[in-house]
């Protein structure tokens, strides 16, 4: 018999009372250990600092300017706390903040996903065990407004290298975005190889190249 794994334990960042309330109980239901909830950036901070947890999530948008608060304290919270895994939630499409978020650490246990299309509790609670255990989530309406910026050296991908690009940031392993597009998993092999050059992205020990693809056309389309 495998050891019980312990809950995770999470750090919850939101202005509205309501809202904040409903996705600690709805956490709280799924077996998350929610140590805190704040309402504003500061609070994030002081409550990412004492308590030290696994996962943060959070609103992009916060007290006092409503900007992006709560992005700029769990970035700077990785920073100090790198094994924090971090998702953050918004209302609408913000590619500089996504980039910002991913470009954070390696890249890994981190998640962007919008407000209004988490429709099914059970695979959002899916998502942020997934990125709590080191994956990297973003929503697929951000990749896909990603995708129609191509700049530099994105324009040197292929309209289907780009289509497995997107699919592999939206958390996809090979073998599902080959049932995706209907392709063998090999195929789509050679199609991750070829990004993989054309981003002079070399294998190597320390980093994880699906990762820094994906941070790649983050960072150029949102310049």
């Amino acid at each position: 018999m495998q050891p019980e794994r312990s809950a995770i334990r999470v750090v919850l960042a939101e202005d509205g009372l309501l809202l904040r309330e409903g996705l600690a109980s709805l956490l709280g239901r799924f077996g998350f250990e929610v140590v805190a909830t704040v309402g504003d950036a500061e609070g994030l901070r002081a409550a990412g600092a004492e308590h030290e947890p696994d996962l943060v999530v959070t609103d992009i948008r916060m007290p006092p300017g409503f900007t992006d608060e709560g992005l700029r304290a769990a970035v700077e919270l990785r920073r100090t706390h790198p094994g924090t895994a971090v998702v953050a939630l918004s209302q609408y499409v913000e590619l500089s903040y996504a980039s910002d978020l991913l470009d954070s650490g390696d890249g890994r246990g981190v998640g962007y996903l919008l407000k209004d299309r988490v429709v099914d509790v059970e695979e959002f609670a899916a998502t942020l065990r997934s990125v709590a255990d080191g994956a990297t989530v973003v929503d697929p309406q951000v990749v896909r407004q990603l995708l129609q910026r191509q700049r530099d050296p994105l324009s040197s991908l292929s309209a289907r290298e780009r289509e497995v690009l997107g699919l592999i940031a939206e958390g996809c392993s090979n073998a599902a975005i080959a049932r995706t597009l209907v392709v063998s998993e090999a195929t789509v092999g050679k199609h991750v190889g070829s990004i993989f050059g054309k981003l002079d992205l070399p294998p190597t020990e320390s980093t994880h190249r699906r990762v820094l693809a994906v941070l790649a056309y983050l960072r150029n389309s949102a310049r």
